[in-house]
């Protein structure tokens, strides 16, 4: 019987292992690449005309989910960018915050965007749902809270404990 299990009550104590330096940095790239691939489908959905297919006047239905999917992508890409940067080392309680705050604005920009869908907006349903200055504020709103929530996730300098201990 192995001493230290016994005296820790049977459990043994996790091995540091670390992963190698290249699997975090193509963590990152692939947070970066989904990032990007979640930018040019929120430009398709808030700015079709940039790729040829703008067919309305107002942004209906079809492009402001379509935006929405695009900036939860790139809630997803951010994510896995931020958190490749901390590697092994967990979460500080600012970050644990930043994500939650990234989620939040996320949840605040859907239901903005689709506040005429809900029933909430100024272009209730029986009508045709556009895209309003109420809406774009609210968007706007809850994409503040995202990036406060990702400044938030970035990892700060690291310091030495003390060497008197």
């Amino acid at each position: 019987m192995n001493t230290a299990s016994s005296a820790s009550g049977g459990i043994n104590p996790p091995l540091n292992r670390t992963r190698p330096h290249s699997y975090w940095r193509n963590r990152a790239r692939v947070g970066l690449a989904t990032t990007l691939v979640g930018f040019l489908l929120f430009l398709l959905g808030a700015r079709p005309s940039l790729f040829g297919l703008d067919r309305s006047p107002v942004i209906g239905f079809v492009q402001i989910a379509v935006f929405l999917v695009g900036l939860a992508i790139i809630c997803m890409g951010g994510y896995l960018s931020l958190r490749s940067l901390w590697k092994d080392v967990p979460l500080s309680i600012a970050a644990d915050v930043g994500q939650r705050l990234v989620a939040t604005g996320y949840v605040i920009a859907v239901f903005a965007g689709m506040a005429d869908i809900f029933g909430m907006g100024s272009h209730p349903l029986p009508g045709i749902p556009y895209f309003g200055e109420w809406q774009a504020r609210g968007v706007e709103l809850g994409m503040a809270f995202m990036a406060v929530g990702f400044l938030m996730m970035l990892p700060g300098r690291r310091r030495e404990p003390p060497s008197d201990l």
